[in-house]
This record gives structure tokens, sequence and C-alpha cells, in this order.
């Protein structure tokens, strides 16, 4: 416990979600942090359960596409910590229309790259310059599966945007080595918060991603803010340049069945396979059905109240 007294994390998009956790849990270790997003109130309320812990907590809302904002929220940091130990490079936003790539409009492309890509570079700019300067400190890039190769669920922006942050967290991951500052990934799965619990869970699409997940569950939050932890700490100190993948083996396997393999059922009298196994999810169950005409509110209107 407190593995991060006396050190202070700057967390971007900590208003709701993962950047939510992140906040708790640097708390519940000690830290300090600067919280920032969009919404004051929304950072109050976060700040408010990290105080209740101890911590020191800076407000300092500002918008990651503005380079002014950005400037501004790493000047207060500093005034106000004297330091920045870690930056949490969390804010991102995506595209839930399903939009296929070929029909992809400019003005969404632009503004997932502002947040996913322009504004966590500014980020890393400016917080890197002043670690660079201290010759001490870490950064935590978060990435995404969608980033590091095909996939069906892709979203055309937010894959480029995430895929270029990976790139960008191995070089200055090994261009900031020798002058005391890592700098590393996590890229997620799909990841479960209380926020999108209730609609990912109600529309059935839990299900629909646990099977193509090769350990057929979606990722829970505090699976995510333990792997960030890990690599701001000191437990990480020889760690740089690295994109750390926490996806239930998404992105380790070549293929994982949806409809069982046959040949599972060729030996099934003489040397059968041990263990129940994963049933498949053909015949199709009554959560596919639900997510057939898409998502309510996007697809199609939602139902009267």
């Amino acid at each position: 416990m407190g593995q991060f007294t006396g050190k202070t994390v700057l967390i971007t998009g900590a208003s709701y979600g993962l950047g939510e956790g992140f906040a708790e849990g640097f708390a519940k270790e000690g830290a300090d942090l600067v919280l920032t997003a969009r919404s004051k109130d929304m950072l109050d309320a976060v700040a408010e359960r990290c105080r209740a812990m101890g911590s020191k907590v800076t407000v300092a809302p500002g918008d990651v596409a503005v380079e002014e904002d950005v400037i501004r929220v790493v000047k207060t940091a500093i005034a106000e910590h004297g330091k920045i130990d870690a930056l949490i490079n969390n804010a991102g936003v995506s595209d839930m229309r399903g939009v296929a790539p070929e029909q992809y409009d400019m003005a969404t492309w632009n503004w997932i790259l502002s947040i996913d890509l322009n504004g966590a570079f500014m980020y890393m700019r400016e917080v890197g310059r002043h670690m660079l300067e201290r010759q001490s400190g870490n950064i935590v890039n978060i990435c995404s599966i969608m980033g590091s190769g095909a996939n069906e669920l892709n979203i055309i922006a937010y894959t480029a945007a995430k895929g270029a942050l990976r790139n960008i967290t191995q070089q200055l991951g090994c261009e900031w080595a020798d002058r005391g500052v890592r700098v590393n990934a996590v890229s997620p799965g799909f990841i479960i918060t209380e926020m999108t619990r209730v609609a990912l869970e109600g529309m059935g699409m839990d299900k629909w991603i646990a099977s193509r997940t090769p350990m057929r569950r979606i990722g829970e939050l505090n699976e995510i803010v333990g792997p960030v932890m890990f690599l701001a700490s000191d437990a990480a100190s020889y760690i740089t340049g690295h994109d750390l993948l926490v996806d239930g083996g998404t992105n380790a396997s070549n293929g994982t069945y949806q409809i069982p393999p046959i040949h599972h059922e060729w030996n099934k009298d003489t040397a059968p396979k041990v263990g129940a196994g994963y049933p498949g999810v053909l015949p199709r169950p009554d959560w596919y059905q639900v997510m057939e005409m898409g998502i309510p509110g996007i697809h199609y209107p939602l139902p009267d109240a």
C-alpha cells in the first residue's frame, strides 16, 4: 500500500469510465492527483472521492484537442504540485454508428484523431518536456487492441489513431529512455464499466464480445487499473516502449471459435476433450436477435418511456 505516496499523477479523461477508475486506484495507493476532462462537475465528483482517501487533488478542466487547454492544464499541475511524476494519457472518443470505411466522413475522422491522437501527443510533449528537465517520470498511454491489428469490430478512424499512438509510444519510449523518462502503453480489449454495464448487458453485446474472446468474458475495470498502475510504478523501472495487451487473449489468437470446430467431436468416444469448453453461439440465442437492428438511439429510435 502507498506505493505512489509523494507522487503526482496527471490523468486525462478523468471524469468517468476508465479515467475515474484510474483516479481512485492511484488515490488508494497514496498518489496526489491532477484530474482533467471537459466537465468540471463530473471531475469534482471524482475528486471528492479521491480526497476522502487522503489525496491532494487538483481539478483542471480542459479539452485535450485544444492546445491552449493542454498547456494550461500542465502548467497548473506543476504550479499546484511542483512536479508531475506520471501521466496517464486516457482521454479518448469513438464512434458507435458502425459506418463502413468506404463511407466514412472526414468530420468524424478529424474529430476522433484530434482527441485520440493529437491530444494525446500534445500531453506527451508538454509533460514529457517537464519530465526530461527533471530526468524523471513516466507516461502510460491508453491505446487499444484495435491499434495492433485488424478486427471486425473496428472503427477506421479509431484504429488509425490508436495504431499511431502505439507507434509513438514505442518511439518516445526509446528516444527518452536514456534521459530518465519511460513511455509505455496499455491496450485494453473490451472493458465494462459501471457507466456502460447496463447498456452492454441489456443489449447482449457483452455476450457477443465474450463469444469471440479466448477467456469467453468481457473485461472488468479493475483488470485495466492494475496493469496501468504497474507500468506507472517503480516495479516497471526497466520497461519502456512496451504495449501491454490486456484483452483476455484476443490479440494472441488467430481466431477464436463461435461455432465449435468439428474436430472437437472426432475422438469424443475414444479420447475425449477434457473439460466442457465453450459451447458456441449457434443456434442463435435471444440476445443475438436483440442486436440485429443495431443500437437504440443510433440506428432506430428509442422506445417511448
